[in-house]
């Protein structure tokens, strides 16, 4: 698959990881992603490629594209053959400023990138980026669609400092300390969170936890799941592996299968990292 990626500037470099174009043929039909706090816009530039948000429930068919924000369990993303779309990698409160409804309201919810900016809209973009002539001027051009629609959210500020303080510590620190340190509730912060990023305070620490213990996992070597466990401060394996199963859909060696078998059949893939094989 061809990947193409870049770093946008000022003012969405702190809203923003990276934009990226991808067009290929996918490593899978269909792709297991856990609940990492990754808010996700795609642009679709080809055939529909389906959503199933959770373990139960049916496939939905996205030909637009899709917002989505933190989820709080693993998704199935089903990719035709061959794929081709721009997207957006966004910091944790990153999406927020670009929603016309709390991020709370997407939460395992998916939207259609219509459903967000209406039809005219994306039915412009759409054509504007099928026209350009490479993949670096694609990415351009959706920067400036995100510079353009960048609104103000009220209490971003609040949610990017306390979500920056979380990820420092890979979800370690108490909560309640952060509320203290920002003279602010408990209350308080949870509603803003849930407007800005999807979820509360204590949600997104559990996730910014549970993925950097799992990231940190050598699937190559022996794994003793007791260890994990306790390094990354589970009160026991049983938690882990019932927090595990939560986030991801999957036991921990059944992760661990599907990451192995990932590596082998794909080594070096652009889509490496998070993605599993969903079957």
């Amino acid at each position: 698959m061809e990947y193409v990626s870049r770093v946008p500037g000022p003012p969405l470099d702190g809203l923003i990881y990276d934009l990226y174009y991808l067009e290929g043929t996918p490593p899978y039909s269909r792709l297991m992603l856990p609940a990492a706090p990754a808010p996700l816009l795609i642009v679709n530039l080809g055939a529909p490629f389906l959503i199933r948000a959770g373990t139960d429930g049916e496939a939905v068919e996205y030909t637009d594209g899709c917002a989505v924000t933190t989820p709080t369990r693993a998704w199935e993303f089903g990719y035709p053959t061959p794929t081709r779309s721009v997207g957006v990698h966004f910091r944790p409160w990153g999406l927020a400023p670009f929603l016309p409804m709390p991020a709370a309201e997407l939460c395992d919810r998916p939207a259609t990138v219509k459903q967000i900016w209406g039809q005219p809209a994306i039915a412009e973009l759409r054509h504007r980026l099928t026209s350009a002539d490479a993949p670096d001027e694609m990415l351009i051009l959706l920067e400036e669609e995100l510079v353009r629609r960048l609104r103000t959210v009220n209490g971003l500020d609040i949610v990017r400092h306390l979500s920056s303080a979380i990820a420092e510590t890979g979800g370690a620190v108490p909560i309640s300390d952060l509320g203290v340190a920002a003279r602010a509730s408990g209350t308080y912060l949870a509603k803003r969170f849930k407007e800005v990023i999807g979820v509360t305070p204590k949600r997104l620490a559990r996730s910014y936890r549970f993925t950097a213990t799992v990231l940190a996992i050598n699937v190559a070597a022996p794994i003793d799941w007791g260890d994990v466990a306790a390094g990354a401060g589970y009160f026991d394996q049983a938690h882990f592996t019932h927090e595990f199963r939560e986030f991801t859909g999957l036991t921990p060696t059944r992760y661990v299968e599907l990451r192995q078998r990932f590596l082998r059949e794909h080594p070096n893939h652009a889509l490496d990292g998070w993605p599993l094989p969903a079957a």
